[in-house]
């Protein structure tokens, strides 16, 4: 697999593009703000055709980009549906300073063709890609925050890969202290989507260094004394 990615705009939100290799269709995720040009210099490089945007989550600083880059290449947005508002109004979703700063700089709309994620369900687009994401609601950061899991394709290859968004970051967690958020939803999430996977599960943030499962596990203070959701069951 093919997958490459750099921090985008003034927040530093990782942006990744994803493909089985060079000259294939590819996903883009999360494109943030003043990412067209770095989305653009990745396609070059890589002789990529993107086939779809998708966001984990509807905070400004992952989607600022998708209408522009979804209108460049035709391609459709997916977005869970309790976070779709955001696309067309992301203020709506952070701070009121955040809010004030950036006020009427930039209008957003949405993209011309959104299309709603489901909980468990892959993307639906293994017939166009050669492999697909599984996706599992993760709330706590906003209603309809999400990961994206790229399963390994047989037991002796790569490990899984997660997109984790900003439910789970190297050495910390999401806020849940915006609109939307909610600190007990975000412990739920990170019981029921982070612990049960394998360790070396490599996990790509929204934001900062890629990390793994086991090394959370060990050392993030923030799951420490978490049980998984499988663990905590009666007879399990």
């Amino acid at each position: 697999m093919l997958i490459a990615g750099f921090p985008a705009g003034s927040f530093g939100t990782n942006c990744y593009v994803i493909a089985p290799g060079a000259g294939e269709r590819c996903l883009v995720i999360d494109p943030g703000e003043n990412a067209v040009d770095g989305v653009t210099e990745l396609l070059r490089e890589h002789r990529l055709r993107p086939a779809a945007v998708v966001l984990t989550h509807g905070h400004l600083d992952h989607m600022w980009s998708v209408t522009p880059v979804c209108g460049a290449h035709d391609v459709p947005a997916y977005i869970h549906p309790a976070d779709r508002f955001m696309l067309a109004d992301p203020l709506k979703g952070v701070s009121a300073q955040l809010a004030a700063m950036v006020g009427a700089e930039v209008e957003f709309t949405e993209p011309d063709e959104v299309r709603e994620l489901a909980d468990g369900e892959p993307l639906g687009l293994a017939g166009v890609l050669g492999f697909d994401l599984v996706v599992d609601h993760a709330p706590g950061h906003t209603k309809g925050s999400v990961t994206f899991t790229l399963p390994r394709l047989d037991a002796a290859g790569d490990p899984d890969v997660m997109f984790s968004g900003d439910l789970l970051f190297a050495g910390s967690i999401g806020r849940s202290d915006l609109p939307g958020g909610d600190s007990r939803e975000m412990v739920e999430s990170l019981a029921r989507v982070v612990l049960p996977r394998p360790d070396d599960t490599l996990v790509l943030p929204g934001h900062g260094g890629r990390t793994t499962i086991g090394r959370e596990r060990a050392s993030n203070p923030f799951l420490q004394g978490l049980k998984d959701v499988d663990s905590a069951r009666p007879g399990l």
